[in-house]
């Protein structure tokens, strides 16, 4: 595993991850975002979760594929 990363990057990965642990422990913890944008990524996965469930035109997206094919 050591071959496939060089120096740099291993230097790089180390420095990170230690900033990821010393980082929160030095600074003063900020207060909560303002409701309204936690509503944000609720509202993204509901929208995914809509276009996953909702049902496709199974006949038009083989009519779609035979086109793009040929």
């Amino acid at each position: 595993m050591v071959r496939c990363y060089s120096l740099g990057y291993i230097l790089i990965l180390v420095v990170l991850a230690t900033s990821m642990v010393v980082l929160p422990l030095m600074l003063p913890p900020l207060p909560p975002p303002p409701l309204v944008l936690l509503f944000f990524p609720v509202g993204i996965m509901a929208a995914l979760m809509f276009l996953a469930f909702s049902p496709s035109d199974q006949q038009q997206v083989a009519r779609n594929v035979v086109v793009y094919a040929s």
